[in-house]
């Protein structure tokens, strides 16, 4: 895969289309996992690919010349140590023009907290691989609740096991499926084309 992506990059395919194929080759370890078709080992071996052909793309992609549109604080949540698809959505938006503030993963609710009160960013991202984490998403948000941080603040979740319906349980504005996804919303929100 590394030397598939490699050629790509070499023929002058658009980065953006070959990290799409990644994400969505990604999407398909996830599921594997979950299903347990796949163990704990290949899902590290991926997260493995994923980190050795993001940095080329992430080069490619930082590389175009975009205006800063927004600010994002984005996170993989506390006790999920899961990041490949946090590092993608990273990527999509900073080639689309969003600063992005990476916390990392196995984010405590307080360093959210810091980030957001020193970035000042408009939207927040969060991002889990474990179902035994939707408290520690929803924590997160009350938590910049209690420090006066939700009003005008988009907070967005995402990753393998969330969908529309965890949105209200954690208190969040927006599930996105995808980065792309992320990428829509932000313009949208901001009034960008």
């Amino acid at each position: 895969m590394v030397a598939g992506v490699g050629e790509r990059i070499a023929a002058g395919d658009d980065p953006t289309a070959i990290l799409a194929d990644v994400q969505r080759g990604m999407e398909i370890v996830g599921k594997r996992f979950e299903d347990g078709e796949y163990y704990l080992s290949e899902l590290l071996y991926a997260a493995d690919i994923f980190k050795q052909v993001n940095e080329p793309l992430a080069e490619k992609l930082a590389s175009r010349e975009t205006e800063k549109l927004a600010t994002m604080v984005l996170g993989t949540v506390k006790n999920d140590i899961h990041e490949f698809g946090k590092d993608i959505v990273a990527t999509i938006l900073r080639s689309n023009g969003v600063e992005v503030v990476d916390l990392g993963m196995d984010v405590d609710y307080e360093a959210f907290v810091a980030a957001v009160r020193e970035h000042h960013p408009q939207f927040v991202g969060m991002s889990c691989l474990l179902t035994t984490v939707f408290d520690d998403m929803k924590n997160t948000i009350a938590a910049l609740e209690d420090a006066g941080l939700r009003d005008g603040l988009q907070i967005y979740i995402g990753g393998g096991p969330v969908d529309e319906s965890l949105v209200e349980y954690v208190g969040a504005d927006l599930y996105c499926r995808t980065a792309q996804d992320a990428v829509v919303a932000i313009k949208r929100h901001l009034g960008v084309n």
